[in-house]
């Protein structure tokens, strides 16, 4: 911690570990960010960020780094929502989110919800740069304050660049301060989460996704790659986790469950 804030990195490294499984050479963390090496399924190596404190709070700066080597398969989760609340230091908070996944690499980022509480100023920026034949799965979900609450501010900008071709570069803002409009009928029109599911597959290059509405809260939208966009807003965490599995079941298979 300083005086400014806590400052604190995460880094994962996965590796193939030529035996059909995915090694972790880099697993370490500082502070409330604590990577932990879970059960492997298959030769997909599995890890769990755990928070070993509360955050950010104003004035902190998070960073976690992930990098996955060709031929290694990686998912990453969280065992709880982050929360991000208003602190002592003045100014907003930042989490800084860089993947990283080399040419015949997958990773899957599964993070749980970020939660929005009132009073709190947090910037949130997660860069995807993958390879030419590289597979991503990344969900992000935000909620705006706790229960019954008006939201903190939060700035959320997403990239994602394919074979060093961008295919995704946008930014959301809610909450005070925020450019006006962002709770109208253009934008979240009155609900308070609001998520994205990216999905990249080499072959979608010679079988795009088509566009498609799912209900009337989420969109499919192929995106100038391989690579498709969904989009989601719903009433609560539980109803926007609803909708992306739903996404995320159609984009694989074809087929919304029913």
């Amino acid at each position: 911690m300083t005086a400014a804030g806590v400052r604190a990195r995460a880094r994962i490294l996965a590796r193939a570990d030529g035996r059909g499984g995915t090694a972790l050479p880099v697993l370490d963390g500082e502070g409330p960010l604590a990577p932990r090496r879970t059960r492997a399924s298959g030769s997909e190596a599995r890890v769990m960020m755990v928070g070993a404190m509360s955050g950010p709070h104003g004035g902190d700066r998070f960073s976690v780094e992930v990098r996955v080597e060709e031929g290694a398969r990686l998912h990453v989760g969280s065992a709880a929502a982050t929360l991000a609340l208003p602190g002592q230091h003045k100014g907003e908070a930042r989490y800084d989110v860089r993947l990283d996944v080399a040419d015949g690499a997958e990773l899957h980022w599964m993070p749980e919800q970020l939660i929005s509480a009132r009073g709190s100023d947090l910037h949130v920026v997660t860069r995807a740069e993958l390879g030419t034949g590289a597979s991503l799965v990344l969900r992000e979900e935000q909620v705006l304050g706790r229960a019954a609450e008006e939201p903190g501010r939060l700035t959320s900008r997403l990239t994602v660049r394919v074979g060093g071709r961008a295919v995704l570069d946008q930014e959301l803002a809610c909450g005070p301060g925020a450019p006006g409009g962002w709770d109208g009928p253009a934008v979240l029109g009155g609900y308070r989460a609001v998520g994205q599911l990216v999905v990249v597959r080499p072959g979608f290059a010679a079988h795009p996704v088509a566009a498609r509405m799912l209900g009337e809260r989420a969109a499919i939208m192929p995106l100038a790659g391989p690579a498709v966009l969904v989009s989601a807003v719903a009433s609560d965490a539980l109803g926007l986790r609803r909708t992306l599995d739903e996404a995320l079941t159609w984009v694989s298979t074809g087929t919304a469950e029913n």
